[in-house]
């Protein structure tokens, strides 16, 4: 066991196209709370639900990583580097981390169908 305390968030993706129809949506049709998110707000945006939250995120389907999805869910833990040692020795590989965000401490891995999974610890 890696010691999942819960959910974190689920991030889901839209093309450049769609995106401030995608908020519109989520922020104005479903009244989703919007949530603080780093980075550039054409990019896409954060929002509170409950103890969770969703992120909506730009995925461009263009270039090298077209069929590698920005798709996931992050479950949180308290000890990320027990869930990592955990993980790897049952042979479950830890991917690079191609967005690190400064001050958050997590890895990803895929599970047997190629679903990226996201594992989050507090800071």
């Amino acid at each position: 066991m890696i010691g999942i305390l819960g959910l974190d968030h689920v991030q889901v993706t839209v093309a450049r196209e769609l995106m401030e129809a995608a908020k519109r949506f989520y922020g104005e049709v479903l009244g989703l709370e919007p949530a603080p998110r780093p980075g550039d707000p054409a990019e896409g945006a954060w929002y509170q639900v409950g103890p969770v939250q969703l992120h909506l995120a730009l995925e461009d389907r263009a270039g090298p990583e077209a069929n590698r999805s920005r798709r996931h869910v992050c479950y949180r833990v308290r000890d990320l580097a027990a869930a990592e040692e955990r993980l790897r020795k049952t042979g479950v590989a830890i991917l690079p981390d191609r967005r690190p965000i400064p001050g958050v401490r997590r890895l990803f891995i895929e599970d047997p169908a190629g679903n990226r999974i996201e594992i989050a610890a507090p800071e």
